[in-house]
């Protein structure tokens, strides 16, 4: 089983990029976590049809059985680039998100750990047709004293996304069980 893990954020070494390596580690066993950044997606032009950077995301999407967001929370909400990314990638046709099972991953040095983000990018998911993971849900909060030097350093948290990796594999797998053909 593949999955696409979009990272959220643009910074190079991101804290969510380095969640979703070690998370990547955690799956391994169950299904294989390849990293997709949505660097040099330029801002949505609605008088734009494609662009090259767009277009090679929406395949890795399309080929994947799965997509989980990494992603920190701007200004209570989503970020611009990953909400500019999901406006592009919307348009293409086929739609490569129509029908995929995601999750969505975030963490923040304060006590929410990106709550506000992810109900906007579920309500979001709703129209992409993303059939997103309810439970459990994965709002690392306090991630300062969590993550250090790249790695998830605290131990109930890292056996939490060991559950997550777990439950995501088995909510994918019924997904395409379901799937005719």
């Amino acid at each position: 089983m593949k999955v696409i893990g979009i990272l959220g954020s643009l910074r190079t070494d991101s804290v969510h990029k380095q969640i979703l390596r070690h998370y990547k580690e955690l799956a391994e066993e169950l299904f294989e976590l390849e990293e997709a950044s949505i660097a040099g997606i330029p801002m949505y032009d609605g008088e734009v049809d494609s662009h090259p950077a767009v277009q090679a995301l929406a395949e890795r999407i399309a080929t994947a059985d799965g997509v989980i967001f990494f992603s920190p929370e701007y200004n209570y909400s989503i970020p611009g680039g990953l909400k500019n990314a999901i406006d592009w990638l919307s348009r293409v046709k086929p739609q490569p998100f129509a029908g995929k099972t995601a999750a969505i991953i975030g963490a923040s040095p304060g006590n929410l750990g990106t709550a506000r983000m992810q109900y906007h990018l579920r309500q979001v998911g709703v129209f992409l047709d993303l059939q997103i993971m309810n439970k459990p849900e994965v709002m690392i909060g306090g991630s300062g004293s969590k993550i250090k030097d790249g790695r998830i350093v605290d131990q109930s948290t890292l056996d939490f996304l060991t559950r997550h990796a777990q439950a995501f594999s088995e909510f994918t797998l019924k997904r395409l069980d379901a799937i005719p053909g």
